[in-house]
């Protein structure tokens, strides 16, 4: 039987949730490259928003989920600060889409994501992340603030709940098969 691999990135700025979303999902024990924030980091990590975080991925989270025996899907979950930006190229090769993580406390940190996969036209939805039960914000408020293209799903979900990170994993599979379909039409009617 030949095995068909998936990949999907989870991204979004430090503190969002993308460790915390991997491991909720992956039928492994996921791959953490977390260490440990010292004092190196005072002044170059913005903790604002995040104060009682302790520690930081420093390269990639990396998870599976068997979707039937023919096919897995795997999870790259990528660094937040900026200064570790140089991996994302790495890790979005081949992915047939993204999951941006978002944290209506800091939407700044989301920007970069957002217009990472723009610029590189690599599906993906955007997803607050909701730490301490509902948002404040409306959808309408968040895509805004985001300034989310009309085509981008907006979801909610909370990165601890297996369900909820389940269902925005689903939620961008549909979104990149449903652009791959228009592609593949959109170049069938140009022939």
């Amino acid at each position: 039987m030949d095995r068909k691999s998936v990949k999907i990135v989870v991204a979004g700025g430090f503190g969002t949730g993308k460790t915390t979303l991997v491991g909720s999902v992956s039928e492994i024990s996921p791959l953490t490259t977390e260490e440990v924030l010292t004092e190196a980091s005072v002044g170059v990590d913005d903790v604002a928003g995040v104060e009682a975080k302790t520690t930081t991925t420093v390269a990639l989270d990396f998870g599976r989920i068997t979707i039937s025996p023919d096919v897995v899907l795997y999870l790259f979950g990528t660094p937040g600060q900026d200064r570790f930006w140089f991996m994302w190229d790495e890790l979005a090769q081949g992915a047939i889409g993204a999951i941006v993580l978002v944290d209506t406390r800091r939407l700044d940190t989301s920007f970069p994501a957002i217009d990472y996969f723009e610029r590189r036209k690599i599906p993906f939805v955007a997803a607050v992340n909701r730490f301490h039960g509902e948002c404040l914000y409306t959808e309408a408020e968040v895509r805004s603030a985001l300034e989310l293209q009309s085509n981008v799903p907006l979801l909610w979900c909370d990165a601890r709940d297996r369900t909820s990170s389940k269902d925005t994993l689903i939620q961008l599979v549909q979104h990149a098969m449903s652009r791959l379909r228009a592609t593949a039409a959109s170049s069938g009617l140009q022939r």
